[in-house]
């Protein structure tokens, strides 16, 4: 998972080490290392500019907002349909659970009606929205997205709910 992020959503190979470990691989050490992912150029120019718009200012703050309005919007609407829906954020990820909650840990999330989670992902895929496929994967929000992007899927999961 560490790759992705480090190759701006693409893949790539990663791996670190201590300092006297790490000082053993070519071009430091004795120790050649390749691999196909490894320092792929799309991949490293990706995560470079990935960086680089992560250090803009309000880049965190925008994550957090649209985050924050998404799964509140989403967990408010599954309530006023009278679903036991919990979830969470923190900045640009988020999690959903169809259960009365809180979920902290795996034995939580197991008492979760993930048959009606597949039928709300269904009806959202229906309506255009691409959510991850299983209540036991996170979501993600990127910079791209808008607040009319955040709109229109509280407004599709609002109408999903009521048809449940």
């Amino acid at each position: 998972c560490l790759g992705k992020v480090i190759g701006g959503g693409l893949p790539v190979g990663a791996y670190g080490g201590r300092r006297d470990i790490m000082e053993m691989v070519a071009p430091a050490g004795p120790m050649y290392q390749a691999g196909t992912l490894s320092g792929n150029p799309l991949a490293m120019t990706a995560g470079i500019k990935t960086m680089e718009r992560l250090k803009q200012p309000g880049t965190y703050e925008h994550l957090d907002k649209i985050t924050g309005k998404l799964i509140n919007g989403i967990l408010e609407a599954g309530k006023d349909a009278g679903h036991a829906v919990c979830g969470g954020y923190i900045s640009g990820m988020f999690g959903l659970f169809f259960c009365e909650g809180p979920v902290t840990c795996f034995s939580d999330a197991t008492k979760s009606d993930t048959a009606k989670f597949a039928k709300w992902h269904r009806a959202m895929l229906e309506k255009g929205i691409y959510l991850a496929p299983s209540q036991y994967e996170a979501g993600f929000t990127g910079l791209k997205h808008t607040e009319e992007d955040i709109d229109r899927t509280i407004a599709a999961a609002k109408e999903v709910f009521a048809m449940l």
